[in-house]
């Protein structure tokens, strides 16, 4: 059964995929003239001057990807760091003051009660 929201949210939905799959085929398509024709043996050679349709660039694009980079930055190592230097002691760390709460309130209800 359709609930009363169903229509919207379906009409949302199709066309949140529409512009997805818009956006894939003109990436692909702007993408044809930086990359070389990886074919398959079984394709025709393209004439000179040709854009390359999307399947063909597809294939050649992880190749572009190589030469791209990333935004992200490098990894950080996953070795821990060096620790205390030798011939360094422990030292014994700063103590703070103890903290106690006040006992005077405490008195001074009991009183009045």
């Amino acid at each position: 059964m359709r609930q009363p929201g169903d229509l919207e949210r379906i009409a949302n939905t199709t066309g949140r995929w529409t512009a997805l799959v818009l956006a894939a085929y003109t990436q692909l398509r702007l993408a044809s003239v930086l990359i070389d024709d990886l074919r398959r043996p079984w394709h025709k050679k393209p004439g000179p001057g040709q854009i390359l349709s999307p399947y063909r660039v597809r294939l050649g694009f992880r190749r572009l990807r190589a030469h791209l980079g990333t935004p992200a930055r490098t990894a950080k190592s996953t070795r821990p760091g060096r620790g205390r230097p030798r011939g360094s002691k422990n030292r014994p760390r700063a103590r703070q003051p103890i903290y106690r709460k006040n006992d005077n309130a405490r008195k001074l209800d009991s009183k009045v009660a």
